[in-house]
Parts: structure tokens; sequence; C-alpha cells
């Protein structure tokens, strides 16, 4: 059975880091991907950091290139999402998903069958 279960999120003042933490069963880290997704009411839901759990290599979207960093502890069965730096506009629900893409680990949140409950980031200016 495929299991995600994310922590770490809180409120925190613009400028400030938080960071996010995926405990993924070992199925679900058998897999290719492992990404962050956020969300806000009323929009998609959007890509924020993948990475490739036997190759490393890690894709970013532009507008957290610098400030977040993902990372995987394999010992643990982890996922992290170290973010820096925090802006209003990263107030979102955050996700962690797991899964094969076809066309690579940075792909549409569509293509990722199984997803984390969330956990809430609120960044105040």
């Amino acid at each position: 059975q495929v299991q995600l279960v994310e922590s770490g999120g809180g409120s925190v003042q613009a400028g400030g880091s938080l960071r996010l933490s995926c405990v993924a069963s070992k199925y679900s880290f058998s897999r290719n991907c492992i990404g962050w997704f956020r969300q806000v009411p009323g929009k998609e839901r959007e890509g924020v950091a993948v990475i490739h759990t036997v190759l490393g290599s890690t894709t970013y979207d532009d507008s957290v290139k610098d400030r977040f960093t993902i990372s995987q502890d394999f010992a643990k069965n982890t996922v992290y999402l170290q973010m820096n730096n925090l802006k209003p506009e990263d107030t979102a629900m955050y996700y962690c998903a797991a899964g094969s893409p076809i066309w690579g680990c940075w792909d549409a949140a569509s293509s990722y069958p199984s997803w984390g409950q969330g956990t809430q980031v609120t960044v105040s200016s």
C-alpha cells in the first residue's frame, strides 16, 4: 500500500524558513519520482520540486529556485523540502506525491497517482 505522510508546515513571517518532511512507505520510495506540489483555493495544484529517487536528480519551479531544496534520506524513507526566504506567495497547502511519470519527474500533478494529506504553509508579510 502506498502511503505518504507530510509534516512540518506552519505559519512564518516573510523571510523565514520551514522544512517539510514526507515519510513514504517503501513502496512509494521505490517509485522513480517523489515530488512536492502546492495548491491554493481556486487554483490548480502546481509542481514545486521533484526528485528522482534513483538518480538523485532534482527539478524546481522557477519561482522557488535558489530558495527551496528537495532532498531524500533513504534510511528514513523521507523526502524533505527545505524552504528558505519564504514569501507570502508561497502560502499554500503543500503535498508530496509519488509516481513514475512517463515523461520524467517534472510532470503534471495528474501524472502522480499517490498523494499525502497535505500540510499548510502560511507566510505573512
